[in-house]
């Protein structure tokens, strides 16, 4: 018997129904989506620069915001408070001791070496899309410069906007090397100007947020190692005088302005809930230089192992994990972050030793979370200063040297310093966060047992080092 047409048509879509009813194809299921990263690195911040840590200081409303959509971090760290051994740390997770790379380098000098594997190394053959558009300060070689460092895209200084023919001290040693602006492997400004020093904020935000949309369809890691608030301050003409606190509160306001604008950018592309946003600082103020210098409650500033050059304002924001709107006093450091971010995206560790751990359960403030180091490591250029306890709760110097601002410069000029000293010491931080009482007598047993470890630290990685001029 023929069947009539219409009946056929009912059967096979009958047919049809019933397979597509006997369960979800592969294909229809969710696939998680890697994260994607945005770290913003200022330069020389201090602790207080911005409202979220200071209620009485400067309104700086993009920071707020992003600190009320994410975590504010009041005990984070860098292991030593000078450029590009802060960065160094934060990209490879390495302590300064393990890469030799200590204080700041300068124009054309070999940087962070290649057996040591970058943050944009490790993620690039991971297939994130990688990109910096700032202050590089890891090497100013053709092999150590960000291109050959594992970035797809970048743009900005090979190092401190300082070292040029205008320096406030040295300006005939510095004279002899231009700044030179790069993107992408290529110089693209030969000498840059006064005038160009204004735009660098903006040109690395516009950078920024053009490389969001352009990669808003594939998982990224976008690097902002802002060159501001390193003396020389420069800003865009639209935020001179604007903020009624001088040029570091104009300074620090087209900052925030560049905050806002990347955090916008990624939720324009609805990127914004599947982004970790990490804002912090290489290292305390540069107090040398008064009114165009940031500000810390903590002890001393920057290129000291007291609290006020290691201890840097850090928010972390990734919506489908961390509260919003919340404060954490637990402790971490920035070489933690690399191995951190390679848990939360799958990705591989590097392949050569590192010192960071991941610390995401402490980031995310789970109960009973506890940070899983015995210490970390602190020093100033090549030397070895001093531990941390893993818990935040105690700290120990080692003996040594450090300079101490007797008068503050004014107007872009430094001021003075003496060489102080302090002998071996142990501060219960939890109680005494400013270093101010030695209780080194009062707790023997604590002493002991950091001073131990220390030793441990030095004899690994210290031992063999020749001074070298700081």
């Amino acid at each position: 018997m023929q069947l009539q047409p219409n009946l056929s048509a009912f059967l096979l879509l009958l047919f049809l129904s019933l397979i597509s009813c006997a369960g979800p194809e592969p294909a229809t299921e969710e696939t998680p989506t890697r994260p994607n990263i945005v770290i913003i690195f200022l330069d020389d911040s201090g602790w207080s620069d911005f409202e979220p840590f200071n209620v009485d200081g400067l309104k700086t409303p993009n920071v707020t915001a992003l600190a009320q959509e994410g975590r504010s971090f009041h005990n984070f760290y860098v292991p030593q408070a000078i450029c590009s051994a802060s960065r160094s740390a934060l990209l490879t997770g390495c302590y300064p001791g393990r890469t030799k790379v200590f204080g700041a380098h300068g124009p054309n000098a070999r940087g962070l070496e290649r057996n040591f594997a970058t943050l944009g190394e490790v993620f690039k053959p991971a297939g994130y899309t990688t990109a910096i558009f700032g202050k590089w300060h890891c090497g100013d070689q053709p092999d150590t410069r960000p291109p050959a460092r594992g970035f797809d895209e970048s743009a900005g200084l090979m190092y401190s906007n300082d070292m040029w023919k205008y320096h406030p001290e040295n300006p005939e040693y510095w004279g002899r090397f231009p700044i030179k602006f790069w993107e992408n492997g290529k110089v693209t400004i030969e000498d840059v100007s006064k005038d160009d020093q204004k735009h660098l904020t903006q040109w690395y935000t516009e950078k920024a947020v053009d490389f969001i949309q352009r990669h808003r369809d594939t998982s990224f890691v976008l690097y902002v190692p802002h060159n501001m608030p390193h003396v020389p301050l420069f800003c865009s003409p639209e935020f001179e005088g604007k903020s009624g606190r001088g040029l570091y509160g104009d300074v620090l306001l087209e900052l925030d302005w560049s905050v806002g604008q990347i955090n916008q950018a990624l939720k324009d592309n609805g990127l914004d809930k599947n982004t970790i946003v990490i804002f912090t600082s290489d290292n305390g103020p540069w107090h040398s230089y008064g009114n165009h210098a940031g500000s810390t409650p903590y002890r001393e500033a920057k290129a000291t192992s007291f609290d006020g050059g290691i201890r840097s304002a850090c928010i972390v924001k990734y919506p489908p994990e961390i509260e919003a709107n919340t404060v954490s006093t637990s402790t971490f450091f920035s070489i933690d972050l690399l191995p951190t971010l390679c848990q939360l995206a799958n990705v591989d560790l590097p392949g050569n030793e590192i010192d960071g751990m991941n610390v995401w359960e402490l980031i995310r403030g789970d109960e009973g979370a506890k940070n899983p180091h015995d210490f970390y490591a602190i020093s100033t250029g090549n030397h070895f200063e001093g531990i941390i306890s893993g818990d935040g709760n105690w700290k120990l110097h080692l003996p040594h040297n450090y300079r101490h601002l007797i008068e503050a410069g004014m107007d872009g000029m430094a001021g003075k310093f003496e060489q102080w000293h302090i002998d071996t010491s142990l501060y219960h931080m939890s109680e005494d966060p400013m270093e101010s009482k030695n209780v080194i007598e009062e707790f023997p047993d604590v002493a002991r047992s950091l001073i131990q470890m220390a030793e441990g630290h030095k004899h690994r990685f210290y031992r063999e080092l020749k001074e070298i001029k700081n």
